[in-house]
C-alpha cells in the first residue's frame, strides 16, 4: 500500500483568551445586581466594588465576583451599546427581571419609588430600635418621677439616657437625610422646600 501524505490546515478563528479588564471609574453593567449602570470603585489593590446603598458588591479586575472561585463566569460587562443590547436580549424572554416587585401603590398614585427589601428592612429596624429606646426612656422618667430610684442612680441613668438619645438622634437624622435625597427626585421633594 502506498504511503499517503496527510496535511491538515488550521482554519479555525483564533479565540480571544484575554478577558475584559475593569478599573475604578468604569461604567459597568451587572445584570445579577440590577438593570442599571454602575460605577466601579477601588476597594483595595485587587478588589473593585459597586456600591448600592449600604451594600458593596465585590469584583476582581476580570469581572468575576471577588468571593467566587476562578472558574465562575464574569458578572461585570463594560457599559457599551452592544453589551446593553445583548443583556436586554438575554433577559427579554419570560424572565425580564430577576427581581420580585411588590407594588403597594394605589391606582391614583402619580409617583412611586422602588426601594430594595434590604433598605426597607434597615429602615424598619432603625425605627423599631428607636421606639424601644424611647419606651425605655419613658420608663426611666417614670421611675424618677415616682422617686423609685435614688438621686445618684437617677443622675447616672440620666447621663446614659442623654448619650443614647444623642446617638439615636444622629442615626435617625442620617436615615432621614437618605430618604429625603430619594424624595428630592420626586414631586414630594419639591413640596417640602
Amino acid at each position: 500500500m502506498p504511503n499517503s501524505i496527510r496535511t491538515t490546515s488550521n482554519t479555525q478563528t483564533p479565540i480571544n483568551t484575554t478577558s475584559a479588564t475593569f478599573k475604578a471609574g468604569n461604567s459597568v453593567l451587572c445584570p445579577s445586581v440590577g438593570n442599571g449602570t454602575y460605577t466601579l470603585v477601588q476597594k483595595s489593590k485587587d478588589c473593585l466594588t459597586i456600591n448600592i446603598g449600604n451594600v458593596e458588591c465585590l469584583y476582581r479586575a476580570d469581572g468575576r465576583a471577588y468571593h467566587d472561585n476562578s472558574y465562575a463566569l464574569p458578572q461585570l460587562f463594560h457599559n457599551t451599546e452592544a453589551n446593553r443590547k445583548a443583556i436586554a436580549t438575554l433577559y427579554s424572554g419570560s424572565q425580564t427581571s430577576q427581581r420580585t416587585v411588590i407594588d403597594t401603590t394605589e391606582a391614583d398614585d402619580k409617583e412611586a419609588v422602588l426601594i430594595s427589601a434590604f433598605d426597607l428592612s434597615d429602615i424598619v429596624c432603625d425605627i423599631e430600635s428607636a421606639a424601644t429606646v424611647i419606651s425605655d426612656i419613658g420608663k426611666l422618667l417614670a421611675l424618677i418621677h415616682y422617686e423609685k430610684i435614688d438621686t445618684s442612680t437617677a443622675i447616672s441613668m440620666a447621663r446614659l439616657t442623654h448619650d443614647t438619645t444623642v446617638t439615636w438622634d444622629d442615626l435617625l437624622q442620617r436615615q432621614v437625610s437618605s430618604i429625603k435625597e430619594t424624595l428630592a427626585m420626586t414631586g414630594y421633594g419639591k413640596e417640602g422646600k
